[in-house]
């Protein structure tokens, strides 16, 4: 299978896979012409591949696993699941730092929220909130 073909079996784009061909990831036979030949094998790799970088592995990170990620190592590899590990423990602290950071943003919207809504009470409330002022005794007496 030549590689549009196999980009478009993929949902990749060529580009795509000339870039993990260029990372060391993958390497499909030439035809005599040339031309890039995909196997069934290559697929199947392309596709591992294309699931470990969605999963957040950088291609350099991908290329360390390589091994685990052929027809022969899919599944269980040693180095793969310590790679694993390692990823999502990476993954653990990007979402604790997230949820810091949300928490921070949600106390400074409450923050300005409750600033803006006490100087939004002031400007609309022009001080006439005690019945010690005259305009406020004034209506308390049914005088206008």
């Amino acid at each position: 299978m030549q590689i549009k073909e196999a980009a478009t079996h993929l949902k990749l784009s060529a580009r795509i896979l000339r870039h993990y061909e260029q990372a060391g990831l993958l390497t499909p036979s030439r035809d005599a012409n040339g031309y890039r030949s995909y196997s069934p094998a290559d697929l199947r790799k392309a596709s591992r591949i294309r699931d470990m970088i969605a999963t957040g592995f950088s291609t350099r990170e991908v290329l360390t696993m390589a091994p685990c990620l052929t027809d022969e190592g899919a599944g269980a590899c040693d180095a793969g699941l310590a790679d694993l590990k390692h990823k999502l423990a990476q993954i653990d602290r990007l979402i604790f730092d997230l949820q810091t950071r949300r928490r921070a943003t949600l106390d400074r919207i409450e923050s300005f929220e409750s600033t803006l809504s006490y100087r939004s009470n002031e400007r609309e409330d022009p001080g006439y909130d005690t019945p010690d002022h005259p305009a406020v005794s004034d209506r308390l007496s049914g005088r206008k």
